[in-house]
């Protein structure tokens, strides 16, 4: 599944980043570069335009800083951030950043080669534990009951596949729509509910009731 997937690794502990290289590798994936210096995995991402972009958060240079300079530059990579890092400041950040996945370090090379795999498929995927956080944040004050509000009966629909998972291409198919057209709905979505990424979108969806929440099982 997903053969050939064209990803830059970007992290700057040697002997983990050669891990996860290896790892990759493995499964198929196309390693196209490798970097410890967040300039360094933004050039390569520009130069390649990847599938697949897997950033430590705290790499010098800074992986969140990178992420957004990568998904402005190369808006179809899809960037993961693999760090240690459990702080809910770094995963909004990373989330603001564009990021489509938030994994935590210690997890299996086979759990990491299906997440990617996910979202390079378009899924998103948050650590369960860190999506949970973030659910049972309590929501600033002044903020509208029903954040789905403003939103059209196809739009929600659309809103309830992503927090279900699903990408755009499987999300047309279930409701009988063209990709372009569930984009479209996408792009609607994120501006009513002021969502800066769609793993943003996914987690309000799913604390409004809507599907299940990234990195449930």
């Amino acid at each position: 599944m997903n053969e050939g997937l064209r990803i830059v690794v970007a992290d700057d502990h040697p002997l983990y980043r050669d891990g996860v290289v290896g790892t990759l590798q493995s499964a198929g994936f196309d390693v196209v570069g490798v970097a410890a210096l967040a300039r360094d995995a933004i050039r390569l991402v520009t130069e390649h335009a990847p599938d697949l972009a897997l950033f430590d958060v705290n790499m010098p240079g800074g992986g969140i800083a990178a992420a957004a300079a990568v998904t402005a530059a190369s808006p179809a990579t899809r960037v993961v951030m693999l760090t240690v890092s459990e702080d809910e400041d770094d995963l909004r950040a990373a989330l603001a950043a564009g990021a489509s996945g938030y994994v935590l370090k210690g997890i299996a090379g086979r759990e990491l080669v299906t997440i990617l795999r996910q979202v390079a498929g378009g899924e998103v995927y948050l650590s369960s534990r860190l999506a949970l956080a973030a659910l049972q944040r309590p929501a600033p004050a002044g903020v509208a009951p029903d954040p789905l509000a403003d939103l059209s009966a196809r739009e929600r629909a659309v809103l309830a596949l992503v927090a279900e998972g699903l990408g755009n291409a499987e999300i047309g198919e279930r409701l009988g729509l063209a990709e372009k057209t569930v984009k479209h709905y996408m792009t609607a979505v994120l501006e009513k509910l002021g969502a800066r990424s769609r793993v943003e979108a996914a987690l309000i969806g799913y604390k409004a009731g809507l599907g299940h929440h990234p990195g449930s099982d």
